[in-house]
């Protein structure tokens, strides 16, 4: 009886610790251990095996706790201790009768752990129990061949109820946020490091080859990320077009619909810098010879298309790595075209150069294939000036003849032309002009020698026979005014290459 006047006489924290000591002789209401992580499983980054396979993620009681998180802290039994709390950024709670208890970079359990000593000079036993109700949102760095390198902050879902678990963002989430991958990353090696305190071994870094990922649908591979990780994507030594269209739809790719800006030169109609969208996604499903990609072929046709001396066997593209490298490598649209080969109509990425070098020696049926190709030109220019039913300058299909183009202008005026030949002028890609004579025989299938394939802006000039010039030639000299008609009826620009090469003159005559 005595005992117990004693204990009702004990002031409120003393009658506390009295049940704390009942409680605590309960051994199911002793606090278990905290999870400690088996040796073993990490590595220091130079002792990094290249073999490593990542192993699952680890309980959620591996959780840090940092500034920024907000936690339920339950005294039992004492809930004017007790409350909801959130880590200050020095990660120093300050807590009733006890003050100040720094939880940074502790998990959950060892941050109950702490708190209980804490209070042990106050009550005997005490049990806390910590909750995480919102986790912070993860600093994490992804470096390398990634879109958008940087720091970035990606959010965490905190646990319902009971429950202190948190889903972390995986190593796909940051990729995505970063902007995706470019198409110099090699995904087979991508390095995350985790800062780990020096008592557990200091930093480690795990390797991902997140090709597996992709091939054996392997989630294991997809690492949760901490607060702190560093997430770097090597560059490839070289591009493996097998695999460039794949990677480019990637999850964590960068987006095939955003523009890119590349620069083409060469043998192309209009040279210059376009930017290039893909379609892939648009409309449910691939458009095209590109697929919906942006791809190479694309590029070509936004810059006029190729011209007919393109030589297609020998595209060559020069990329930029984040790294500054460059890389280069070759393309054979040939291929595309007679092998069905996609790999050759590689996938585009910012900042890419293409060059179309110049053919030496284009056959006729390289020609005939190229003008048919959809990245060539949907149309050329060719004028037709001379004895013909309707001379001028037409726009026609890529693969015209002389003799097509002949038929299109309304064929010879047959009183007045020459018809056994023409006068066939180009303008070459290096600026000079050529002139040749070109017999006519409309019988004639495709050659290069009588019925070549006509590339843009070349001019056919159809003469006028023997006696029609002498028939002109009296005309003029009674009628001058209808010389200087004819020569009004012929376009001035074409006129000047006409003239410099002494095919007409201001009297009107032609040879």
């Amino acid at each position: 009886m005595f005992i117990l006047q004693s204990i009702l006489n004990l002031p409120t924290v003393g009658l506390l610790t009295v049940m704390m000591m009942v409680i605590g002789a309960n051994p199911g209401l002793a606090q278990t251990e905290p999870w400690t992580e088996p040796e073993g499983i990490l590595w220091p980054a130079s002792e990094l095996p290249s073999n490593l396979t990542p192993l699952p993620d680890p309980p959620v009681s591996d959780y840090l706790l940092g500034g920024g998180d907000r936690l339920s802290i339950d005294v039992f039994e004492v809930p004017q201790y007790s409350g909801a709390y959130q880590v200050p950024i020095d990660g120093v709670l300050s807590l009733p009768l006890v003050g100040g208890i720094s939880v940074a970079g502790l998990t959950i359990s060892q941050a109950s752990e702490r708190i209980s000593q804490a209070y042990n000079q106050f009550l005997k036993r005490p049990l806390i129990t910590i909750r995480l109700i919102n986790a912070r949102p993860l600093n994490v760095v992804v470096g390398g061949e990634v879109k958008n390198p940087g720091t970035f902050t990606v959010n965490l879902i905190g646990g319902a109820g009971d429950s202190p678990g948190v889903q972390h963002p995986t190593l796909g989430t940051a990729l995505k946020t970063a902007g995706g991958i470019t198409l110099t990353a090699d995904i087979t090696q991508v390095q995350i490091r985790r800062r780990r305190r020096p008592e557990q071994g200091g930093d480690v870094v795990f390797t991902v080859n997140l090709q597996e990922l992709i091939q054996r649908g392997d989630r294991t591979l997809d690492l949760s990320l901490r607060d702190g990780d560093t997430i770097f994507v090597p560059a490839t030594e070289t591009a493996n077009l097998n695999q460039l269209r794949q990677l480019a739809l990637f999850d964590f790719a960068a987006d095939v619909n955003t523009g890119r800006t590349v620069s083409v030169v060469g043998e192309v109609q209009r040279p210059g810098s376009y930017n290039i969208i893909g379609t892939a996604t648009v409309g449910g499903g691939a458009t095209g010879l590109t697929g919906g990609l942006p791809t190479l072929t694309n590029a070509l046709q936004q810059a006029g298309g190729i011209k007919p001396t393109a030589d297609l066997r020998q595209i060559q593209i020069r990329r930029l790595t984040q790294g500054g490298n460059e890389q280069r490598f070759t393309l054979d649209l040939w291929a595309l075209l007679q092998e069905g080969d996609v790999a050759q109509d590689t996938v585009l990425q910012e900042g890419d150069s293409i060059i179309v070098p110049i053919a030496a020696n284009p056959s006729t049926a390289d020609l005939t294939q190229i003008a048919t190709a959809q990245f060539a030109p949907d149309t050329i220019s060719v004028s037709v000036v001379g004895e013909v039913g309707n001379p001028g300058q037409f726009n026609v299909p890529p693969n015209t003849t002389l003799n097509q183009a002949l038929m299109i202008a309304g064929g010879f005026n047959r009183d007045r032309a020459q018809r056994d030949a023409l006068q066939l002028i180009r303008l070459n890609p290096d600026g000079t002009v050529t002139s040749r004579p070109v017999p006519v025989d409309l019988a004639q299938g495709v050659n290069e020698t009588g019925n070549p394939i006509l590339r843009d802006n070349d001019i056919l000039v159809i003469n006028r026979n023997r006696n029609t010039q002498l028939a002109d030639r009296l005309s003029t000299t009674f009628n001058p005014a209808a010389g200087a008609l004819a020569l009004f009826s012929i376009p001035a620009r074409i006129f000047g290459i006409l003239e410099s090469l002494g095919i007409i003159n201001f009297s009107g005559d032609s040879q």
